[in-house]
């Protein structure tokens, strides 16, 4: 009897053990999971501070782009309102790319442009920080991946649908957004 007692006291602990340990493990990925995307949202912000001042010194040079300024400043206005998803500054990121895209290509067109040291930084700022959009998308999809992994795993699936934890989504570029700019100087 006293054996039985153990066996089942020892039962008990193990399932709260492995109860805890799943626990701790989904919060720990939600938790990563949001970090991931914060650190898209510091850099997708940081890209939005940066257009006005590009824009600026674009039209200096090239006033009468005055279509191509404007889709930049609708790109980024859109970036602003766009829901807090990852479908939705999915979309605002491609939307940025697109539009920035023709504002580079301005450049060619005007070689005052493309030599002044502003327009050259923001450039320069621009590049950097899409390099690190995609670092921290990166880092987010596989922050996605792992967490909704352990959302399907035996035994965190019990207690992932007991918490009523959901699937996240990824961050989706299009294939416009994933080809590298061509900057020419």
């Amino acid at each position: 009897m006293t054996a039985l007692i153990i066996v089942l006291v020892i039962v008990v602990l193990l399932v709260i053990v492995v109860a805890v340990v799943s626990y701790n493990g989904l919060v720990r990925m939600r938790n990563q999971v949001e970090n991931a995307w914060s650190q898209i949202d510091v850099q997708l912000k940081r890209r939005i501070d940066l257009i006005p001042n590009l824009v600026e010194t674009v039209k200096a040079y090239a006033a009468h782009e005055k279509d191509t300024l404007d889709a930049v400043v609708r790109a980024r206005n859109a970036a602003i309102a766009a829901p807090d998803t990852p479908a939705g500054q999915a979309d605002a990121n491609n939307q940025i790319t697109g539009a920035l895209r023709q504002v580079f290509a301005l450049s060619e067109a005007y070689p005052e442009l493309k030599a002044n040291q502003n327009f050259l930084a923001l450039q320069e700022e621009l590049t950097a920080t899409e390099g690190r959009v995609a670092y921290a998308r990166q880092f987010y999809n596989d922050s996605v991946k792992d967490y909704n992994i352990k959302l399907e795993a035996f035994p965190s699936t019990i207690f992932a649908r007991m918490m009523k934890y959901d699937k996240r989504e990824y961050f989706e570029a299009d294939e416009a957004s994933r080809e590298v700019p061509r900057v020419q100087f």
